[in-house]
């Protein structure tokens, strides 16, 4: 039995996948359709909102993932489809609401059935948690977790990258960490169902590679520098030779004012929507310790340029100039809460209106860590080529025990990357920072 759905089982995803995207699309239609005859049968408003809805639904898997059960956390695909669901619905109920103002509801704009919405929204949750556990119980059972080999250059690179892949309990039963160096390497690699390259020379990472290829070894790399500039380049055939084109270019004049229009906008419609939460920290920090409400600190942005990022403070006054770390005993009681749910950083807004920043772009460096970097690792400075954001694929992906060096990949492959949908995709991921809080307390 379990063959036959190893042989299937792209076919039986794809089913689980169908089952749980129209199951969400028929108890918000059915809820909606109880008060609504033009839900509940073939309208031009049901039309529509099924268009929309589909829409919408492809919009935002694209951005937070779909069903992708084996790929990622159980956690985080569920976050990531709740989102997914829960943005679709919206967007579709607001089609419903416009659809709805017209002659015969005298032209009125009300909400509708926003009950019957709100039941939708908590079974479609319920619904999404039952389609996720039975995805990743049935991936788990016809791909069992094989062995995970990790090589790389130090033995401290090589515990961390260890942790982290026996964090994923259901693909790999265990893991082993040696150095690219060591003498039985190739026998360990025969042996293992996963291999990890980590931060080793290019010349004997490539020869472990091909090796890995000649026995059709699964392998996972971490990229550097090189590996970027292949990954973001271009397939271009020139007569009858293949070529990766990598453009060495700057953001066009149209996409330079898209990106600076939209950080004024969303920016100052931002500031008021959050002004209450601007109030809320006012007062914490006040009846903490009394203290200054802002903190400023020189920071380092795009060509190196020095600007004063805002934040609102977290730590106790003259408590040192240096990178914050977990259970920092300079975060105040107030600011751990705070820099929980990122509320600490929303005066850089105000950084963002006035042109220092942007909305999506590398982390803001501390000058004090950006000589430090640049020594340890030269291609530090390639972040500064774009202006610095609010938030980023660093900020996004990273986590306490991120290296700087990973962090650095995750802001290079953002500005080879770089386009207007990307930084509304990363936009939207933020929202996933929210729901994983107690990864977020760490500055960057």
């Amino acid at each position: 039995m379990n063959g036959i759905c190893r042989k299937f089982s792209n076919s039986i995803e794809f089913l689980i996948r169908s089952i749980l995207y129209l199951g969400c699309f028929f108890i918000l239609f059915a809820l909606m359709g109880i008060e609504n005859r033009q839900v509940r049968v073939l309208s031009r408003t049901s039309v529509i909102m099924t268009v929309m809805f589909f829409m919408a639904l492809l919009f935002f898997t694209g951005i937070y993932g779909g069903l992708d059960a084996g790929r990622r956390h159980r956690k985080l695909i569920i976050q990531g489809m709740e989102l997914s669901i829960f943005f679709s619905s919206v967007f579709t109920y607001a089609v419903f609401l416009i659809m709805n103002v017209n002659e015969a509801n005298g032209l009125k704009f009300r909400f509708r059935s926003l009950g019957y919405f709100i039941l939708a929204l908590f079974l479609n949750g319920i619904f999404v948690w039952m389609m996720t556990v039975l995805a990743s119980a049935f991936h788990n059972w016809v791909e069992p977790p094989v062995k995970a080999l990790v090589i790389t250059g130090s033995e401290e690179d090589g515990n961390r990258v260890k942790t982290m892949v026996e964090s994923f309990r259901h693909r790999f039963s265990s893991a082993e960490a040696i150095r690219y160096d060591s003498p039985d390497i190739k026998g360990k690699i025969k042996d293992a169902g996963m291999v990890f390259f980590y931060d080793i020379p290019q010349k004997e990472r490539a020869e472990l590679v091909n090796y890995c290829y000649k026995h059709t070894i699964s392998m996972s790399l971490n990229p550097d520098i090189s590996d970027i500039v292949e990954m973001t380049a271009e397939e271009r055939m020139m007569g009858d030779m293949p070529f990766l084109f990598h453009y060495a270019g700057k953001m066009t004049f149209e996409q330079r004012v898209i990106k600076r229009l939209a950080d004024i906008g969303i920016s100052s419609l931002l500031l008021i929507l959050t002004s209450p939460l601007f109030l809320i920290a006012f007062v914490m920090i006040k009846a903490g310790d009394g203290g200054p409400v802002f903190f400023r600190q020189k920071r380092a942005t795009i060509r190196g340029r020095v600007f004063e990022i805002i934040k609102f403070r977290t730590m106790k006054e003259d408590s040192g100039n240096y990178s914050v770390s977990k259970d920092d005993d300079r975060i105040t009681p107030a600011g751990k809460i705070l820099r929980k749910y990122r509320i600490d950083e929303l005066p850089q807004l105000i950084n963002i209106i006035k042109g220092e920043m942007s909305l999506v772009g590398p982390r803001p460096e501390m000058l004090e860590n950006v000589s430090e970097y640049e020594s340890e690792m030269p291609e530090f400075r390639y972040r500064l080529r774009m202006k610095a954001g609010l938030t980023g694929l660093a900020q996004v992906m990273g986590r306490y025990n991120t290296s700087s060096r990973d962090k650095l990949i995750l802001d290079l492959l953002y500005i080879e990357r770089f386009s207007i949908m990307l930084d509304i995709k990363l936009l939207f991921q933020t929202f996933l920072v929210l729901f994983n809080a107690d990864n977020s307390t760490e500055g960057f």
